[in-house]
């Protein structure tokens, strides 16, 4: 669009809480055997094949500690697709390991260096289930109507709060409330070191993908992107960031948008997770142009853009702590 190591009684409490077979929902086809302990356990995690057509525990644990790795899948949804392929092979690039984009045992033992636990519990707070929250219109001038582009409901910030798809959510926990304070949930653990600051960065459209480079031109962060169309073609090229702006207010100029409504007026769309930028515009050299958040993170690197760079919003947030006014940008085919 233009313009953390847990110690023994640690993981004695979340194996409390895993020990349960669940049905993981499949995009298509029947469900597949889910046990939520094995994405804790990479005794037998490792054993598993990440690659094509799998789903369920393993998938999970990879997705996660490669987020924790700043090698971004996008959505956390144990689903084995694009992304997912993508942020492997990338992550094997830096380990000078075959690029397969597949999770065998070599990659295995590299990711799981990494021994934090891959869930944990969280107890839904107050903050989490008081809002606002709001019903998101999707005309632009509806939008504008709007004070605040916030969550539309307790159970999409916890999936973005936790870098997942509120079915997986859901999947890891049935029966429970997400809209009442107290209540005991098991979560991805996305949290992790901040990443090391950036000298560059690199778009990518035969990839979909932005990455942060450092000073020898290693890349030290990677997320998938929705990047440009055929309407709006990326502006190839080397460019400059001016800044970063922080739960931006977008300006809607329907004269930027082919797809636009003859209908549409400008507009000024208020600041929120569900703002058409999301909540972080990385700025561009090249007018109208930038990097930025996306409410829908499900659709990140699956489909196109009206040439600006989509990432989701917590890719973008961190992203935005990796730059700095003046750096280069350098956007490829």
């Amino acid at each position: 669009m233009r313009q953390s190591v847990g110690d023994q009684s640690l993981l004695l409490l979340v194996s409390s809480f895993l020990c349960v077979n669940l049905a993981f929902p499949r995009e298509k086809g029947a469900p597949v055997a889910f046990d939520a302990a094995i994405v804790n356990d990479p005794n037998l995690s490792a054993t598993m094949r990440v690659g094509p057509g799998e789903r369920g525990p393993s998938v999970v644990r990879a997705q996660i500690l490669l987020d924790r790795a700043n090698f971004s899948p996008g959505e956390i949804d144990g689903n084995y697709g694009r992304n997912l392929r993508n942020a492997i092979a990338a992550f094997q690039k830096t380990r000078s390991i075959p690029e397969s984009g597949v999770v065998g045992p070599e990659t295995w033992q590299i990711l799981n260096a990494d021994s934090a636990p891959a869930l944990l519990p969280y107890v839904i707070s107050e903050q989490d289930v008081s809002g606002p929250f709001e019903k998101i219109p999707r005309e632009m001038t509806q939008k504008a109507k709007l004070s605040a582009l916030n969550y539309q409901s307790p159970l999409e910030a916890l999936g973005e709060k936790f870098h997942c798809s509120p079915n997986l959510l859901r999947t890891l926990n049935p029966g429970k409330r997400f809209d009442r304070a107290g209540e005991t949930i098991i979560a991805p653990n996305v949290a992790a070191a901040p990443p090391p600051p950036a000298t560059a960065i690199l778009v990518s459209a035969s990839d979909s993908s932005v990455s942060a480079l450092d000073a020898e031109g290693k890349v030290v962060a990677r997320f998938p992107a929705s990047v440009g169309s055929e309407h709006d073609p990326l502006p190839v090229g080397t460019w400059k960031i001016p800044g970063v702006r922080r739960n931006p207010v977008f300006h809607y100029n329907p004269d930027l948008f082919w797809d636009a409504d003859d209908q549409d007026r400008r507009a000024k769309i208020a600041a929120g997770p569900n703002n058409p930028v999301g909540v972080v515009w990385i700025a561009l050299s090249k007018e109208h142009f930038g990097i930025h958040g996306a409410p829908e993170p499900s659709k990140i690197g699956y489909t196109q853009s009206h040439g600006c760079i989509r990432l989701t919003n917590w890719d973008a947030w961190k992203l935005a702590d990796m730059v700095k006014p003046g750096m280069t940008a350098v956007l490829k085919e």
